[in-house]
């Protein structure tokens, strides 16, 4: 006898290498400079024309008409330009129910250059190989990518499972195209595994209430005390990047106020971005496994609600009130940024889904300050970074102060947070009108 399971639809994207000529990645280039042209084209349109006054229709109008016109934004495939337009004004409708600030112009150097192909039937996918495939950009022709994935294509393509659209996307290492896929999976069972509670740091990445802590291997701070801003890259990389970044201070100090950077500079700066491409690849890379693995042997993860903006801010203060200790909590900063624990609790919740499972988050005030096992918060228990010894005269338990929070997490989590004061409980409340990301 057999047991019927349930479908769902279920979208995912995948991102894979291209292989592009010289000149193929200078046709990338000029379109991607002409979709970010085209955007500050139609937001200065849409700003200054009357509020009665703007539609789609007129911006559809007023885009084939530019493309007309200047030869240059010719180079942009029109169903590229129709995703710029969609893009911008999805952009103006998170705005209205802030989910979002609003839209502003993108400038050159800054700007992620990156071109869509809305359309899944202009691709063409082929594997041609057991490492490579091709697939076809509009405008540029034919392009080899590194095939890691199996990808819904030919025969193995209908209508629900396909390839519904690309984005390329290009970053120091290079153009990278992002296939959205469409698929029909099971529904996945019910996880029946234990529960944990996750506990972020930065010398300790991820502790787990259970233990079986989370380490990248790689130290949080150098001997010396300050933030190791390249901890992803080996010590020759390291040595690399402090070689190309004295370099490119001395090439800019011969530059001029207002004066372009010369090719020299920018072949620095190019040679910098790739090295902090490949730390970022590697920190993205340990997230997916580990986040992979939790949700696999744990059927509901508990992790904190921390607010990283605040946690980030700048310690300097005013001229009339200048701050303390600047320097360490900047290095702080950077260390708290490396670690990205909104991008691991991200994974952590569509992970968790997809085995089954389920991801909650409780208020952070107050989780690593109070005892575990006891449940008081005595003052003066956190000896030290990684040292907690409750001073409760009736316990006196000791342990790791990552552990101890990651414990007191999960508690949280059992007992319905009831124990929470209600300034705690504030901190899990959205503004009014803001959706929650489940909803979204």
């Amino acid at each position: 006898m057999t047991t019927e399971r349930a479908e769902d639809r279920r979208q995912f994207g995948h991102r894979a290498r291209l292989a592009l000529t010289p000149a193929q990645a200078q046709l990338m280039d000029d379109q991607a400079h002409a979709a970010r042209t085209m955007w500050n084209c139609l937001h200065d349109w849409w700003t200054m024309l009357p509020k009665d006054k703007r539609s789609l229709a007129a911006a559809d109008a007023a885009i084939r008409q530019a493309r007309r016109e200047i030869d240059w934004l010719g180079v942009l495939p029109a169903q590229a330009g129709q995703a710029v337009l969609k893009t911008y004004v999805q952009a103006w409708k998170n705005c209205w129910e802030w989910r979002a600030d609003e839209p502003n112009f993108k400038a050159r150097l800054r700007t992620v250059m990156s071109v869509d192909i809305p359309q899944g039937r202009d691709l063409q996918i082929k594997r041609v190989h057991r490492r490579w495939g091709m697939v076809n950009i509009p405008k540029v022709g034919r392009v080899r990518f590194r095939w890691t994935k199996v990808l819904p294509v030919g025969k193995q393509a209908d209508r629900e499972n396909r390839i519904t659209g690309a984005r390329l996307v290009k970053d120091g290492l290079g153009w990278h195209i992002a296939f959205r896929v469409l698929t029909l999976e099971s529904k996945p069972e019910p996880h029946t595994g234990p529960e944990i509670g996750i506990d972020a740091g930065v010398n300790l990445p991820l502790s787990l209430s259970d233990g079986n802590h989370q380490d990248h291997g790689r130290p949080a701070r150098l001997p010396d005390g300050t933030a190791n801003r390249d901890k992803w890259l080996n010590p020759d990389e390291k040595t690399k990047l402090l070689r190309l970044e004295q370099r490119a201070a001395h090439r800019k100090s011969f530059r001029k106020p207002k004066e372009r950077s010369s090719n020299r500079l920018n072949h620095t700066y190019d040679q910098i971005k790739q090295l902090r491409a490949k730390a970022t690849r590697r920190a993205v890379d340990w997230q997916h496994k580990t986040t992979t693995s939790i949700a696999q042997q744990y059927g509901t993860v508990v992790a904190e609600q921390l607010n990283i903006t605040n946690m980030v801010k700048s310690a300097k203060g005013t001229i009339e009130e200048p701050g303390t200790n600047v320097a360490q909590k900047s290095g702080l900063n950077r260390s708290i940024s490396q670690e990205a624990w909104g991008r691991t609790v991200t994974m952590l919740t569509y992970k968790t889904g997809r085995y089954g499972g389920t991801l909650h988050r409780v208020p952070a005030p107050g989780t690593s300050l109070r005892c575990s096992a006891c449940g008081f918060l005595t003052p003066g228990s956190r000896e030290g970074q990684a040292t907690f010894v409750c001073k409760n005269p009736d316990c006196g338990w000791c342990g790791n102060a990552d552990w101890n929070a990651a414990r007191n997490i999960l508690h949280l989590y059992r007992i319905g947070l009831v124990a929470i004061p209600a300034a705690g409980r504030a901190v899990v409340r959205r503004t009014r009108g803001v959706k929650s990301a489940a909803a979204r």
